[in-house]
C-alpha cells in the first residue's frame, strides 16, 4: 500500500464500540424509543365513562337507550363521573337535565322517589321562543285575560309567575287549524307545591306564557374528543 493510500484506509475503517459517535447514538436511539412509548402510553390512558345519548331531564330512565360509552381523557376528578367499570344502578333515572353527548356526572343519577316532579302539558298561548326544547330552563307565568265590558275599562291584572326554573321534558306541536292559540304545548315538569297553581291556570282565560331562563342548573363541560361506543 502507497503512502497515498494510507489515509484513505483509515477513513474507511468501521467505527468500534470504543468509538464515542457510536455511543452517543445508541443514546439517541434508546431515548427516542423511550419517547415513543411513553406517548403511546400516555395517549391510551383514557377512562371509559357514561354520556347521554340524547336529551335527559330529570325522571329520564338510565339505561341503554339513554346511554353510550366514552373513553375519554379527564382533565379533573374522575370520581365526578359515572365509570363503566361500576356500571349503572338498578332502576337510575336522571336527577337533572344532561345534555346530549355530556358526560354524566354522578350528582345527576338517583333514585326515582328523589325526583319531586311531576310532568304537565302546557299549552302555550302567546309567542314561542325560537330555541325551546328538551332540557331548556323556563319561568311559567300566566297573563290574565283582559277586562271586558263596563263603562269604565279596568287596568289589566299584571301577569302572575305561577313556577320559575321548570324543566322542559317534551315539545308538543299541533298543526290543526282548530287548536287555537300557539298550536304548540310544553310537558313542564312541575315541583308537587307548585302543582295546584299550575292547574289551576289551566282553567283560566289568561295566557300561559314560558320565558327561558339563565337561572336553571347547567350540565357538565361537554366531554373532550372521545370514541362513543353503544351503551
Amino acid at each position: 500500500m502507497s503512502g497515498d493510500d494510507l489515509p484513505r484506509a483509515r477513513r474507511l475503517r468501521r467505527p468500534t464500540w470504543r468509538d464515542p459517535r457510536l455511543g452517543v447514538g445508541v443514546l439517541l436511539v434508546a431515548a427516542s424509543v423511550a419517547l415513543g412509548t411513553w406517548a403511546v402510553r400516555d395517549a391510551a390512558a383514557t377512562t371509559a365513562v357514561y354520556a347521554a345519548r340524547q336529551d335527559l331531564t330529570p325522571g329520564d330512565a338510565l339505561d341503554g337507550d339513554a346511554l353510550v360509552v366514552a373513553h375519554v381523557r379527564l382533565g379533573g376528578p374522575e370520581e365526578r363521573y359515572l365509570p363503566v367499570a361500576d356500571g349503572v344502578p338498578d332502576s337510575a333515572v336522571a336527577l337533572r337535565t344532561v345534555g346530549a353527548g355530556e358526560l354524566v356526572p354522578r350528582a345527576a343519577v338517583g333514585a326515582s322517589e328523589a325526583v319531586d316532579l311531576r310532568p304537565v302539558v302546557i299549552p302555550l298561548g302567546l309567542s314561542v321562543p325560537a330555541d325551546l326544547g328538551p332540557g331548556t330552563v323556563v319561568d311559567l307565568w300566566l297573563v290574565p285575560a283582559p277586562p271586558t265590558g263596563g263603562l269604565q275599562p279596568e287596568a289589566p291584572a299584571p301577569p302572575t309567575l305561577l313556577g320559575a326554573d321548570l324543566v322542559v321534558a317534551e315539545v308538543l306541536e299541533d298543526s290543526s287549524m282548530f287548536t287555537g292559540g300557539t298550536g304548540v304545548s310544553v310537558e313542564l315538569l312541575v315541583p308537587r307545591l307548585d302543582l295546584p297553581d299550575v292547574l289551576g291556570a289551566l282553567s283560566s282565560d289568561g295566557q300561559l306564557v314560558a320565558v327561558p331562563t339563565f337561572g336553571g342548573e347547567p350540565g357538565p363541560a361537554p366531554a373532550p374528543a372521545a370514541e362513543d361506543e353503544a351503551g
